[in-house]
């Protein structure tokens, strides 16, 4: 049978010259393929050894997978979204990019003080959209009990930096390079 990784296909020199851009979207068309992703999460998650009272995805590749977990596992969902996207009173959170800056948002009464979180995104790269996420998670009182994402980028750092903050961090399969 073929593994997650090689239903991901690879793109040269994007979104510059020297990126290898890991792109999903070939795997999440492929039923099978995405039934493997959302049973691998199913399962690490249905046993209970972590525990969560909501999942929340980063947009947006995140709503596909953590919607799709939330479903499976009988857990809420909770988005959190690019700037002005939401419609009710937010929390904000604005990081540094390589490029400039960017800023998350979740609606306020989205996250209750005391709510355990699984995080969810298809990618770790540099991880700080997953810390943006996380810091507007905490802001709100809640805990990520763990990140999960489909693919680490093993060499841009992203795991490191997660690990090195405290966060428990799992991925369903690795690529090398950038």
């Amino acid at each position: 049978m073929m593994s997650i990784k090689s239903r991901i296909r690879t793109i040269q020199d994007h979104p510059k010259k020297g990126i290898m851009f890991r792109d999903i979207t070939t795997l999440i068309k492929d039923p099978v393929g995405f039934r493997l992703v959302i049973d691998n999460f199913t399962q690490r998650y249905i046993k209970g050894d972590i525990n969560f009272d909501l999942i929340v995805g980063i947009e947006a590749r995140g709503f596909i997978i953590g919607g799709a977990l939330s479903y499976t596992l009988g857990k809420g969902f909770v988005p959190i979204r690019k700037l002005g996207k939401l419609p009710a009173e937010v929390v904000r959170h604005e990081y540094e990019l390589e490029y400039g800056t960017d800023t998350v948002e979740v609606h306020k009464d989205a996250i209750t003080k005391g709510s355990r979180i699984l995080l969810v995104d298809d990618l770790l790269a540099t991880g700080g959209t997953a810390l943006a996420a996380a810091a507007l998670i905490e802001k709100l009182g809640g805990t990520v009990t763990e990140m999960a994402f489909i693919v680490n980028l093993l060499d841009v750092g992203g795991y490191k930096k997660l690990k090195d903050k405290g966060y428990s961090v799992f991925f369903l399969t690795e690529f090398e390079g950038d």
